[in-house]
C-alpha cells in the first residue's frame, strides 16, 4: 500500500523550485510543454552567461504541440556572438537545439521536440522558403516537370512540404543527410504502387524533424 502511494506521489510531481526534478507525462500536455520550456530556458541562460552574452533574453511559448524557445534581443544590431549561435545556414542553431533537447531529456526522461530560434532566424528562413516554393510551384504547374530544391535541414524541408501541400503540389524528400532535398511535382509520379517506405519519408519530414535522418 505504501509503495503504491509513493508511486502516486511521484506521478503527481511536476518540477521542484530549482528546476531539477520533473516526472515524464506529469500534469496536462500544456503543463508538460511549459515545463520543457522552463528547463530549456535555464540551460540556455547558463550557456549565455558562460559565453558572456548579456543582451540576449529568452521568450517561451507553446505551439502545435511543442515548446517554443527563442533567444531575442532589443538591440537594433544584435551582438555578434548571438549571430554566431545561428551559424552558417543555421548549422550552429541546429546543433544548439539538439543540445537543448538533450538537456531537457536528461531531466524529463523523454525525448523533447522543442523548437529553438535565435534572433528570428527561423522565422525569416521560413518566409524565404515559402516564397521559394511558391515561385517553384508556378514553374512546375506551367511545365509539368518536377523541380529539385537545394539540400536542406529537416526544419527547412518541413516548411517546403507544408507550403507544397498548401499549393496543391506533391512533395517528397530524397537523398541522405546532409544532402537530403525536396522534390516538387504535380503528382506522385508514374509509380502507382508507391512503396510504403516512400510515403513514410514524406510524412516524417512533415512531422517537423524529430530526428536528423529526415
Amino acid at each position: 500500500m505504501a509503495q503504491n502511494e509513493e508511486l502516486e506521489d511521484m506521478e503527481e510531481m511536476v518540477i521542484d523550485q530549482d528546476g531539477t526534478e520533473i516526472v515524464p507525462n506529469c500534469g496536462t500536455e500544456l503543463e508538460r510543454l511549459e515545463a520543457e520550456g522552463d528547463i530549456a530556458a535555464d540551460y540556455l541562460e547558463e550557456l549565455l552567461d558562460i559565453a558572456g552574452i548579456d543582451d540576449g533574453d529568452i521568450e517561451l511559448d507553446v505551439e502545435n504541440g511543442r515548446a517554443l524557445v527563442e533567444i531575442v534581443t532589443d538591440e537594433d544590431e544584435p551582438d555578434r556572438r548571438l549571430k554566431r549561435l545561428v551559424g552558417r545556414h543555421g548549422e550552429v542553431l541546429e546543433a544548439l537545439q539538439e543540445l537543448t533537447r538533450l538537456a531537457v531529456q536528461s531531466q524529463t526522461g523523454e525525448r523533447s521536440r522543442l523548437m529553438l530560434d535565435v534572433i528570428g532566424y527561423r522565422a525569416e528562413r521560413r518566409e524565404s522558403l515559402r516564397a521559394l516554393v511558391e515561385d517553384c510551384a508556378e514553374k512546375v504547374k506551367q511545365t509539368g516537370d518536377p523541380i529539385k530544391l537545394d539540400p536542406m535541414n529537416p526544419f527547412e524541408r518541413k516548411v517546403c512540404h507544408d507550403m507544397a501541400a498548401e499549393l496543391g503540389l506533391y512533395s517528397e524528400s530524397e537523398g541522405v543527410a546532409p544532402n537530403r532535398y525536396v522534390v516538387l511535382s504535380l503528382d506522385a509520379g508514374d509509380d502507382e504502387d508507391m512503396e510504403e517506405e516512400d510515403i513514410v519519408e514524406v510524412d516524417e519530414d512533415s512531422e517537423e524533424y524529430q530526428d536528423d535522418e529526415r
